[in-house]
């Protein structure tokens, strides 16, 4: 019992990290199996075929061709308007500065099937046709808010002293900015970035009410659950979550030697 006391926190993050990556593991082994029917649900027999043809599925790579380039556009998008929109918040004060604060949390807190309705009803009042820019417009709407909340929180974190150090060295604004504010606020705009990247390629609600016919990865997986879901879906799945560890585990090593440079 004096163990279990001691190690009950850790325990139960082992248990939360397990029941979170359970599922990628079902998606990992899953895509190893060679399915009788339409459907992978049940563990049949061991294979590689899929993964020796990923693209073996019409539609699918161009699908995610189309996802990747939406999400690669809107976190672009996103992150450029809402890091200027971040400073402007955290840096100067104007009459409508609160409404814009309310404004900009709207949509991380408004139901997205709001969201979705709204904006078709206004492309469709504007006489917008549906497809890949209403598809972009609507992505850099939700990616921003998340984009400003990162990065500003990461603003009103920095010390104003390292920027007037600069000055006093004669630094222009220019290269203060580029030199000493920048770098500083570039963990925050990274972290906005990169859930900017994830909500939009992930996105179906509102992708679903403003494509039309355009036909992204996360609409080709919901039709083609209505089929049969073919164990390609599993296979670029699996690689999506492998590279995203691969990801974290580069910006753990980074910033190790980031810290034990430091203390050299």
């Amino acid at each position: 019992m004096r163990w279990l006391r001691r190690n009950l926190v850790t325990l139960a993050g082992l248990a939360t990290l397990a029941y979170l990556v359970l599922p990628n593991v079902v998606v990992m082994v899953f895509s190893f199996n060679k399915p009788n029917g339409r459907f992978n649900y049940q563990w049949t027999r061991f294979s590689t075929d899929a993964w020796t043809d990923p693209c073996g599925v019409a539609d699918m790579c161009g699908s995610l061709g189309l996802s990747l380039e939406i999400a690669v556009w809107a976190t672009v998008g996103a992150t450029a308007l809402g890091t200027m929109i971040a400073f402007a918040l955290a840096r100067y004060r104007f009459r409508a500065r609160a409404a814009v604060n309310t404004l900009i949390f709207l949509p991380m807190a408004m139901p997205e099937v709001v969201m979705a309705a709204s904006l078709a009803t206004l492309f469709l009042n504007m006489g917008i046709q549906f497809g890949f820019w209403t598809i972009l417009i609507a992505h850099i709407m939700f990616c921003l808010s998340f984009v400003v909340t990162a990065v500003k929180a990461r603003v009103m974190s920095m010390d104003p002293r390292l920027e007037q150090a600069a000055q006093d060295l004669y630094a222009t604004p220019v290269q203060t900015f580029l030199r000493v504010t920048l770098p500083i606020a570039a963990p925050g705009i990274a972290a906005g970035a990169l859930l900017s990247f994830a909500l939009s390629f992930d996105d179906f609600i509102i992708t679903n009410f403003n494509a039309g016919s355009t036909v992204t990865f996360p609409m080709f997986v919901w039709g083609s659950a209505q089929r049969g879901t073919p164990v390609q879906i599993n296979v670029i799945g699996t690689a999506m979550f492998l590279v995203a560890v691969l990801c974290v585990f580069a910006g753990q090593m980074a910033g190790n030697r980031r810290k034990r440079s430091k203390r050299s």
